[in-house]
């Protein structure tokens, strides 16, 4: 009898339970603070409905600097159409800011949301988010609950199917 009352109390704390701050999918997002003057605190509740992407990059590391224009190419397209609601902020951890500018060029990046970690991988953020082992992207719902990691332009384009 004591076992049947337990569960029933365990499974209204489950249902109850809100999502605690980490970086995996079902985590709470947490707000990303970045160093040096200007920048923009990011939280990820937007009352509008709006999802958020967020990718991690650097110059040194070829394949998160193409996926950073693949995903801004496919994020621009999905919103130009309608289909979707997706703010995006791609983060970079160069340290020097002239390799930060030089490549946001290169890649005809200007006039995106592109942000800047100049503490690169000696910042909190990098240790926050866990990227010791290797750059990713997280995709983040209106409630700031991460719903997806190293999401592809092609699965973001069916996830924005189902927003």
């Amino acid at each position: 009898m004591a076992s049947v009352l337990l569960s029933g109390v365990s499974a209204v704390g489950i249902r109850d339970a809100k999502p605690v701050e980490g970086v995996h999918p079902g985590d709470l997002a947490p707000r990303i603070e970045l160093s040096g003057k200007g920048q923009p605190a990011i939280y990820f509740q937007n009352p509008d409905g709006r999802y958020t992407l967020v990718h991690f990059w650097a110059a040194y590391d070829a394949e998160s600097r193409a996926r950073n224009v693949l995903l801004w190419n496919k994020v621009n397209r999905l919103n130009a159409t309608g289909k979707g609601k997706v703010a995006m902020y791609s983060i970079s951890f160069d340290e020097a800011s002239s390799v930060f500018e030089g490549t946001i060029r290169t890649d005809k990046l200007v006039g995106t949301t592109q942000l800047h970690e100049a503490e690169g991988r000696h910042s909190d953020l990098f240790r926050t988010y866990g990227l010791e082992k290797g750059f990713k992207n997280l995709l983040i719902n209106d409630e700031g609950v991460i719903i997806a990691s190293n999401v592809s332009p092609d699965e973001l384009a069916q996830l924005c199917d189902r927003i």
